[in-house]
Formats: structure tokens, C-alpha cells, sequence
């Protein structure tokens, strides 16, 4: 076993100073644009699903944006190193979780997937908690190692492995493959940034794709997807009629779009329009120039995650919010290039945006603990 080098040093336990304004002011943008549009995204499915029109935004805001809110001002207050000490509890529960989606008559099956607790009516999703959870645990366990550890084949890498093998099996077998991705692309991300060696990281990516086209062999409803993906003409009223509808929105939404609540495409035309289509009927309504405003506002708040990471004099810190901004970036950049043809259709919902209490509950814990680092950074 290699000698570690620990290169975590102390952050004092006081206040801190002033939060980043820019990253908070570039989140609450986002979230407030998010809620606008799923007020007209959700309308016509609410009305036809429920008998309301404003049936999503009132789900979203009593069950995502509230729990939301006292998560992220607590979060924000307590401080982050504090998070060490809960890190594997948090953890071994969302694997218990993860486990008990399985168990009939309280794991809720939509589809094919098995992706839900349902217990009285109230449903939650441990994959998105695992985000979370697993973000903090590996954050801790890389800083424990030092650069020394992390860069050694047998401590670092190896273990590093088991632990995403182990949420990964469990994660397919649901399956929730879009939730997955994000959950490896962020620990690829932390386990570069924690000082790994670079060729360790090109192997995983390599074996990672290698795991997605076995997947795909194994799968006839991935390769239809992956087929779509390449040639969307092929079979419109099929599996293609996803893209085909959201190529048809955004381009239908021109420069300066139809008009907000002039959407045609949620009327029963476009499927999961309060999903992982709500980026399309934002074209559609709003068009290329709010678009392409939304898309700057996540390109912004990537820039200020990842200015906050930098100027973060702990490791524990710098990893955790690596995570978290790495978390947001990629999920908005695997939504939205999947909604214009530049990836297959995942099902990953657009952060803050799409709605799903869980996922906007946990996304603004996650912000919270970010905001809190930011108040602990070096001054210049």
C-alpha cells in the first residue's frame, strides 16, 4: 500500500463571507424561467390527465419547490465539512433505497422501469437522491486518499471502480440508464479533479463506451433508439415520432416563437412535454432567442460552479462542488442536445426546469451545499 499524501486542509468553521450573488442569481433565473414555462408547458396535459391546467405547477411547487426551499437555506447555512460525517449513513440508505423500488406493493413500476417508492400516495425517486448521496461519499473517500492514493492502479483506481460497479448494477437493473450516465460522467469528473492519473481516466471512458455498446447489443429497444438517433426519417409515426415531434416544435418556434401558451405541440402531439420535452415547447412558444438565453444561464452557471471549485482551498470542498456543477452541466447538456438530434433521446429531465418534485427538491439541496462552499472560498 502507497504512502498517502493527504492534501486536505483544514477550512476554518467560522461564517465565511458573502455568498457568490452571481451563482445564486444565475440559479433563482433559471428556476424562475423553469416554473413560467412548465406553468404553459403542463396545461394541456393537466387538463386532459387531471381536469386542471395548472395541475403540474402546483405538483412542482408543493412538492418540489417548497421541500426545495428549506433544503437549500439549510443547506446553506450548515457547513459543508459537516457533510463528511454523514456521507456513508446518507449513502447506505439511498443503496437501501435503491434496493426496495424492487419490493412489491411499495417500488412503483412506470412502463418498463422500476424507479419509485409509492407509499400513500406519495412517490419518490432514490435515483436522484443517489446524485446526491453517492457524490458526497466519493467526494470524502477521494480527499481521504490524496493524489498519491487516488493515483495508484490498486487504491485509487480499483476501488474507485467497485464503487461505481456497485451502484451501476442496481441502476440497470431498474433500468434508469439517463439517471446512470449522469451519475458516471459527475464521477468521472470528480475523480479527475481529485488528481487522478490521466490515462486511468481515458481507460474508464474507453470502457465505458465499450459498456454502452454491449448494452445496446443486449437491448433491442436501445438500438431503436440508437438507429432514430442516426436516421430520425426512418420511421416518423414510430420509434422515431419522439424526435420528429420536437424537431417539428423547435423549428415550428422560428426566432421569436409562437407566443408563450401558443404551443401546439402539447397538445397530445409531443410526448413527455413536462418531461424531458419541456426544452422543445420552450422553442415552440418562446423561440431561438429565449433558447438560446436559457442555454447561456446554464452555460453561466457552469463558468461560476466551476470558478467556485477553483478558489475552494479544501479538497473535500473543491470535490464536492466539481460534483455538483458537473451534476447540473452535463444533465442540461445531454436534455437539450437530445431534444435537437445531437444525442439519442435519454429521458434525462432539463434541472430546474422539468418537472418532478423529487428531482427539483434534491437539485436544490445540491445548490445549497454549493452556495455554502462559495462562501468559503479564498478571497482574492
Amino acid at each position: 500500500m502507497p504512502k498517502v499524501r493527504r492534501l486536505d486542509k483544514k477550512t476554518p468553521k467560522g461564517s465565511g463571507h458573502k455568498p457568490d450573488y452571481l451563482l445564486v442569481g444565475t440559479f433563482a433565473t433559471i428556476l424562475l424561467f423553469g416554473l413560467i414555462i412548465l406553468t404553459s408547458a403542463g396545461s394541456a396535459l393537466g387538463y386532459e390527465k387531471f381536469n386542471d391546467s395548472y395541475y403540474f405547477i402546483r405538483h412542482q411547487i408543493l412538492f418540489g419547490l417548497i421541500p426545495g426551499i428549506i433544503l437549500l437555506l439549510f443547506f446553506s447555512k450548515l457547513h459543508y465539512e459537516k457533510l463528511k460525517k454523514i456521507a456513508n449513513p446518507l449513502l447506505f440508505l439511498s443503496i437501501i433505497l435503491l434496493i426496495i423500488v424492487f419490493i412489491p406493493g411499495i417500488g412503483a413500476q412506470y412502463g418498463t422501469a422500476h424507479s419509485w417508492i409509492n407509499l400513500g400516495g406519495f412517490s419518490f425517486q432514490p435515483s436522484e437522491l443517489v446524485k446526491l448521496t453517492f457524490l458526497l461519499y466519493l467526494a470524502n473517500w477521494l480527499s481521504k486518499r490524496g493524489e498519491t492514493g487516488v493515483r495508484d492502479f490498486y487504491y485509487g483506481l480499483l476501488p474507485f471502480v467497485f464503487l461505481i460497479g456497485i451502484i451501476s448494477v442496481l441502476m440497470l437493473l431498474q433500468p434508469d440508464m439517463g439517471t446512470l450516465s449522469i451519475i458516471i460522467f459527475m464521477c468521472l469528473a470528480v475523480f479527475f479533479a481529485s488528481g487522478a492519473r490521466f490515462k486511468h481516466v481515458i481507460g474508464l471512458i474507453g470502457a465505458g463506451f465499450l459498456s454502452i455498446f454491449l448494452l445496446i447489443k443486449s437491448a433491442p429497444y436501445r438500438a431503436a433508439r440508437l438507429t432514430t438517433f442516426l436516421q430520425p426519417e426512418l420511421d416518423p409515426l414510430g420509434i422515431g415520432y419522439h424526435i420528429n415531434q420536437a424537431f417539428l416544435a423547435i423549428g415550428s418556434g422560428g426566432i421569436f416563437g409562437r407566443g408563450f401558451g401558443h404551443s401546439r405541440q402539447k397538445f397530445s402531439y409531443l410526448p413527455e412535454v413536462t418531461g424531458d420535452s419541456i426544452f422543445a415547447i420552450m422553442a415552440e412558444e418562446l423561440g431561438f432567442i429565449f433558447a438560446f438565453f436559457l442555454i447561456a444561464l446554464f452555460a453561466f452557471l457552469m463558468y461560476r460552479g466551476f470558478q467556485v471549485a477553483e478558489k475552494t482551498s479544501d479538497s473535500f470542498g473543491k470535490l464536492v462542488a466539481t460534483g455538483i456543477i458537473s451534476w447540473f452541466s452535463f444533465q442540461a447538456f445531454f436534455n437539450i442536445c437530445s431534444m435537437v438530434g445531437l444525442m439519442p433521446i435519454t429521458g434525462v429531465p432539463l434541472p430546474f426546469v422539468s418537472s418532478g418534485g423529487t428531482s427539483l427538491a434534491i437539485a436544490m439541496a445540491a445548490m445549497g451545499i454549493l452556495i455554502n462552499i462559495s462562501k468559503h472560498t479564498k478571497q482574492n
